[in-house]
């Protein structure tokens, strides 16, 4: 094997201080919040939209903790982007945003509940209601993106769109009865309301959708005997200085942000000697959620819920025993509010190992070994809860060098009034009501260093041989490599009847056979989105409309969308990152990949929805010069059984 050494992994060895990688702590937002206020950026008037971590430059060994800030003056609406030394006390940078041209800032949660105060206090949506017979101290408004369309008036100017549903009494769920054929336009700096778009009624579902309601659970199932995950002598994994992790030959810091939730850190593997880098940094860094339902009532409907909403800030408090079960370890992120007060999210994210089934197994009839090792994973995972929805985000490390992420998807859908038998683009869930066409699709943001930052991505395809010459019995396929050059031959779509892989390898780092040491992506080919090539959303989530994408490196880029999501037009993002052309072949490269859901919903996701899951892997591909997996000790058997034979020599 190749003693080329990762450079970023010696300069952490060499690195004497604090870890730059530390997670945001209560004392860093009071700084934060401390110099803005000085330089006089931030008064009564001022939110904090954002506040993340930078993460440090890649040539730097020095501490500096930088933090970005997006500034929103909620009485004049005017937007500012600062960045902040919290080491130096200082303010970096600061740039005041035209909304009108690069979007609004983040939706901030005191904006949740102004939509619906607005509202009931305007006159065209009381009669609107009055017209339904519907009582407006029980009619609740879910405050909605706004998104870009035919509306010149909105430019520069923070929209909410505003669709309504009965709550009979608190614990109701107003879900099930959706006021259909009526949508507000609000204005949330102004406190006006734009437009109210009256249809005309609509029959609002009657049924309950109250999960936990005897008349809909029954009687509670007595059948399930309690499982009981112990580890007597507590986890395999170490967790030092607050978020370093080591586990299994693995090592990584985990960090948080409010906009992306967990993201991981200089994940490298201890290989026989050395430790060796994979990754600089992965994280999920924007999810969206169009709609199908053409209906001019919600035909508007999508939602960034990384970007426009920032998923990190809703991650959820997890309880032992409900949300994790096992030898659970806890970090509590600390995240700040929109007055820059720090806010911990206790037991925010989960830590704990999994036993995975079968690792390897043989039964060799020649030698008469008997072997079986059984796999087990380490699991870091948060939950966050964005309106109806709630996501679980599942990062997993296997013995085997393997790296796995999974999205979880429940919560209650989004519903609608259903038109009738054979509406085509929604599912009726219950009687009247009805739950549009939607999709779930991420972006991961992977920033690759395999064995270091010369690295290049390889398309595979299993190709059919013809039957002929060479090939006479016609039972020959091969495979076709193509190295992927710059970065607009890098915008590519899966192929999942060739099998279509992407392997991110290092040509300056090479295994014992002479070839160079990679990682392969395995995307599980599901429909990118489906909306038309030149509809708004297709234009603002670009990314979504391909399966991969590969940039050359530049720390300014960190979202796929762009950096203000919020009512941008489109074409910020990767569409303007690829737009220079740059070469990515043995260059310090990020690979974007998208993956989703497209749900169809069933009546079985009503009232709440069982969890449906997407994700994909990263395997080692040439990376070890064998298995990895041969020190695995066998398991201890169950009394009076063995797991492993030896060879006798």
């Amino acid at each position: 094997m190749s003693t080329t050494s990762s450079p970023e992994i010696a300069e952490m060895a060499a690195f004497a201080g604090p870890s730059p990688f530390a997670l945001t702590s209560a004392e860093d937002i009071t700084a934060v919040r401390g110099i803005l206020a000085g330089a006089g950026l931030f008064d009564e008037s001022i939110r904090i939209a954002y506040l993340g971590l930078i993460d440090p430059p890649r040539d730097s060994g020095a501490v500096d903790r930088r933090f970005r800030a997006f500034l929103h003056n909620v009485s004049s609406g005017a937007a500012q982007d600062v960045v902040v030394s919290v080491t130096h006390q200082e303010v970096v940078s600061k740039v005041e945003l035209d909304t009108s041209v690069t979007g609004e800032l983040p939706v901030i949660e005191e904006e949740f509940e102004v939509v619906e105060e607005i509202l009931a206090q305007d006159e065209r949506w009381l009669k609107a209601l009055a017209d339904r017979n519907l009582d407006v101290s029980k009619v609740r408004v879910a405050p909605l993106s706004a998104g870009v369309f035919e509306y010149p008036e909105e430019k520069g100017r923070r929209i909410l769109r505003g669709l309504a549903f009965v709550q009979q009494f608190p614990g109701d769920s107003a879900w099930a009865h959706p006021v259909d054929g009526l949508v507000a336009y609000v204005d949330v700096v102004s406190k006006k309301v734009d437009q109210v778009l009256d249809f005309g009624p609509v029959p609002v579902p009657e049924e309950h959708g109250n999960f936990t309601d005897p008349e809909l659970t029954g009687a509670m199932r007595t059948t399930q005997k309690p499982i009981h995950i112990t580890q007597p002598e507590g986890p395999s994994f170490t967790v030092q200085d607050g978020n370093h992790v080591e586990w299994e030959k693995w090592s990584l810091d985990i960090g948080f942000d409010v906009r992306e939730g967990v993201v991981l850190h200089n994940v490298a593997f201890d290989d026989v000697d050395r430790r060796r880098s994979i990754l600089k940094r992965a994280s999920i860094a924007e999810m969206v959620v169009p709609y199908g339902d053409p209906s001019p009532v919600r035909s508007w409907q999508n939602y960034f819920d990384t970007g426009e909403y920032l998923v990190g800030q809703y991650a959820n408090s997890l309880e032992l025993g409900c949300d994790c079960l096992g030898e659970i370890t806890y970090l509590s992120p600390v995240v700040s509010d929109s007055f820059g007060r720090p806010r911990e999210i206790r037991n925010g994210i989960c830590m704990h190992e999994e036993d995975w089934s079968i690792l390897a197994k043989h039964s060799d009839l020649w030698s008469g070994v008997n072997y079986t090792r059984r796999n087990r994973r380490l699991v870091i995972s948060f939950f966050t809860t964005i309106g109806n929805y709630d996501y679980g985000f599942y990062w997993y490390l296997y013995l085997d060098g393997t790296i796995e992420f999974e999205a979880k998807a429940t919560g209650v859908v989004f519903t609608s009034a259903h038109p009738g038998k054979g509406y085509p683009y929604a599912s009726e869930l219950a009687p009247g009501l009805g739950a549009p066409f939607h999709q779930h699709l991420f972006s991961a943001r992977l920033d690759f260093a395999i064995d270091g930052l010369s690295n290049r991505v390889e398309e595979e395809d299993a190709v059919r041989v013809p039957m002929g010459e060479g090939n006479e019995r016609g039972n020959a396929f091969a495979r076709r490599r193509t190295v992927l050059k710059n970065e607009s031959e890098a915008v590519r779509e899966s192929d999942m009847a060739a099998g279509r892989a992407w392997i991110i390898s290092n040509p300056e780092s090479l295994n014992r056979l002479g070839d160079p040491v990679g990682y392969k992506l395995h995307g599980q080919g599901h429909p990118m989105l489906l909306a038309d090539p030149q509809s708004s959303i297709a234009q603002r989530a670009a990314f979504a409309t391909k399966d991969l994408w590969v940039t050359r490196y530049d720390e300014n880029e960190r979202y796929p969308s762009g950096d203000f999501v919020n009512q941008h037009s489109g074409g910020a993002g990767l569409p303007s990152y690829i737009a220079r052309n740059r070469d990515i072949d043995g260059q310090d490269i990020v690979v974007w990949h998208t993956f989703g859901l497209t749900h169809f919903p069933r009546p079985e996701d009503w009232p709440i929805m069982p969890v449906d899951t997407v994700g994909f892997k990263l395997r080692p591909e040439g990376f070890f010069d064998r298995s990895p997996v041969l020190d695995v000790p066998a398991s201890k058997p169950a009394e009076g059984g063995h797991c492993h034979m030896e060879a006798q020599k």
